[in-house]
């Protein structure tokens, strides 16, 4: 029996990004068991919730870790629910924390400032619903619910959202530092083009000068009388070999120059149509004026519009997929416009060169300007316009107009842009739960003295209660609140074998004396006042 052959050497085998993308999952998988540890802990050690409820807690809580990567949203609202069914005021020690982490990883994870702003306005009205509806909550239960919301929902996820934006603050840094890495090998690359430029230049004044001066002489030579005919041929050879020796030059000076004007034998047509098949809407609209030269432009003008349509098209394919491109040659007597114009369903894409770009327009401009002519690129209502003119006959080049020392830097604006998000997330994250706070205070002080005025018994209305009256005749002749809803502090005991006291102020402020009125089998048995000192002993 022959023994299979092993697989070849390294068949099989995960690759680099494999392995790193499988330590990553690793990591994610040992973050998320955490995530839920930490969230399911309270479950068996606090019971200030009823067993069903932390029971049924535990695979929620592990949905709401599986949701907080793909839907943060869902699973930050699954233990604002849970703390709901709790009870209404919202606050329990046993989901507050889970509500409080999943509100920081929506924050960390999520750009979207509106779902969340909404969703926990949802969360505050679902509340006050619960504090008018359910038996035995008030709107105190309220308050404490939208201060659960706030301090442990939005501080968290406005913490969250800092947290985002230090991120995206340290990874345009890292950007930066890598686009100005790419500039100075830009920097290098012109520095190395000029001296090949200007050694170029230097062989074509010098060498070219002498070798046409040799093929003058040696042309002089053939034709000079006395001149035998082994002569004249040595001559014609010499003449001959100074013409291939300026042809070789020409050709080493145009490597050295790394020209870049040689014409291409596609059309604009032809791009334009190669452009339509691939799926892209573009048009192409040609008008020569009456006055027009019939002959093909000068090559070096006709690869500008074939170049500045090119990169026209390429560039608004990128950044405006399923725009209509529209391209528009108009041929005049002595020049050429080309314009090309892009509309489409992302007309406000941001036309700024990402990494690895920033130089086809700053090439299409000194292109044009090389060629003698002038170049715009501009944003539009409804999207991107290229134009360029191009004259014929090209008048003397122009100097590279010197970028001004006051010009902005996209760089600098880009971090500028960068820090100025990470400051208003920081005044957010201070001033929202601040003034929040100050709103609910204020709502919370504005209740107190509503409540306060709507439980004072006036006094009148007291003399006139008789013991031994129904409760069907007392209750709609007191006042809509009791004193702070429930038995004062310090308050003496209840009379033996009463069912119920309640307490009313005799006047708004907080250290008037009270009146108990005390209720058995329905019918009031028992009436008081009780004044300060007999209510603190």
């Amino acid at each position: 029996m022959t023994a299979q052959n092993p697989l070849p050497a390294g068949l099989g085998r995960p690759g680099p990004l494999g392995r790193l993308g499988r330590r990553l999952r690793r990591r994610e998988t040992l973050a998320d068991l955490a995530l839920w540890a930490f969230m399911s802990y309270p479950l068996p050690t606090l019971h200030e919730v009823p067993l069903w409820l932390r029971a049924v807690a535990v695979p929620l809580l592990a949905l709401a870790t599986w949701l907080s990567r793909r839907a943060p949203l869902a699973a930050t609202a699954i233990p604002a629910a849970l703390g709901l069914a709790a009870t209404p005021e919202l606050f329990t020690s046993t989901f507050t924390p889970a509500l409080a982490a999943l509100s920081f990883l929506l924050g960390r994870r999520t750009q979207d400032v509106r779902r969340s702003l909404a969703a926990a306005g949802l969360l505050c009205a679902v509340g006050l619903v619960l504090a008018l509806t359910l038996p035995g909550a008030d709107l105190w239960n309220w308050f404490t619910l939208v201060t659960t919301v706030l301090f442990a929902a939005v501080l968290p996820w406005l913490l969250g959202r800092f947290r985002r934006q230090q991120y995206e603050l340290q990874g345009a840094g890292w950007e930066l530092a890598a686009r100005m890495e790419r500039e100075q090998q830009l920097v290098a690359e012109r520095a190395r083009l000029r001296e090949r430029s200007r050694i170029a230049g230097d062989m074509h004044d010098s060498l070219g000068h002498d070798l046409s001066l040799l093929a003058v002489r040696a042309a002089a030579l053939q034709v000079a009388p006395g001149m035998d005919d082994a002569a004249r041929a040595s001559a014609a050879e010499l003449r001959q070999a100074a013409a291939d020796a300026t042809e070789r030059l020409r050709q080493i000076i145009g490597l050295l120059r790394q020209e870049t004007t040689a014409t291409t034998a596609e059309t604009v047509p032809d791009l334009v149509a190669r452009t339509a098949a691939s799926g892209v809407r573009i048009t192409l609209h040609q008008h020569d004026a009456d006055d027009a030269p019939t002959a093909p432009p000068p090559p070096l003008v006709a690869h500008a519009v074939h170049r500045v349509v090119q990169e026209a098209v390429t560039n608004a394919a990128k950044h405006a997929p399923g725009a209509a491109i529209t391209v528009e040659l108009n041929r005049h007597r002595d020049a050429m416009d080309v314009t090309v114009r892009d509309t489409g369903p992302n007309p406000a894409a941001d036309r700024t060169p990402g990494p690895g770009s920033g130089t086809g327009l700053i090439s299409l401009d000194e292109r044009v300007r090389l060629a003698g002519g002038t170049f715009r690129a501009r944003k539009t209502d409804d999207g991107f316009e290229v134009t360029a003119h191009l004259p014929f006959a090209a008048a003397p080049l122009p100097a590279a107009p010197a970028p001004p020392d006051t010009a902005p830097s996209r760089s600098r604006e880009h971090l500028a842009r960068a820090r100025r998000r990470v400051r208003r997330g920081i005044a957010n994250a201070i001033w929202i739960p601040a003034a929040a706070t100050a709103v609910l205070a204020v709502l919370m002080y504005g209740f107190q003295l509503y409540t306060s005025h709507r439980s004072v018994l006036p006094e009148r209305t007291y003399e006139q209660l008789r013991t031994d009256a129904p409760a069907t005749d007392v209750l709609p002749r007191l006042p809509a609140y009791e004193f702070d809803d429930g038995r004062p502090d310090g308050a003496p005991p209840d009379p033996p074998g009463v069912d119920r006291c309640r307490f009313y102020r005799t006047a708004t402020f907080d250290n008037s004396p009270l009146y108990r009125l005390c209720f058995t089998d329905g019918r009031l048995t028992h009436k008081a006042l009780l004044p300060m000192e007999e209510r603190g002993r």
